[in-house]
């Protein structure tokens, strides 16, 4: 029982996580590179073979690998912060 609630609330956050992912990188406010790193955790989010724990931590890798970028606009920051924050509570 435990384990079917907790993988409800997982997918629900990589559904959270995807839907402001999508809006980052459908963004042309927002540079490219950081588009396309958007882009890229989406589908590491998605990727069928892996547990949820490592699809996150795919995606969080990511988008801390972005993160320090000085092109990017503070509160696409702020978000990819956000979902970053929202992917780590999610564990094997």
């Amino acid at each position: 029982m435990q384990k079917a609630k907790r993988k409800e609330e997982y997918e629900s956050r990589i559904k959270q996580a995807l839907g402001v992912l999508n809006e980052v990188s459908n963004d042309n406010t927002t540079p490219r590179n950081i588009r396309r790193a958007a882009k890229s955790a989406m589908d590491a989010l998605q990727v069928p073979g892996h547990s949820m724990a490592v699809r996150a931590s795919n995606a969080i890798s990511t988008l801390d690998d972005i993160s320090q970028d000085p092109n990017m606009p503070p509160y696409t920051r702020v978000k990819l912060w956000n979902v970053a924050s929202i992917l780590e509570a999610i564990k094997d």
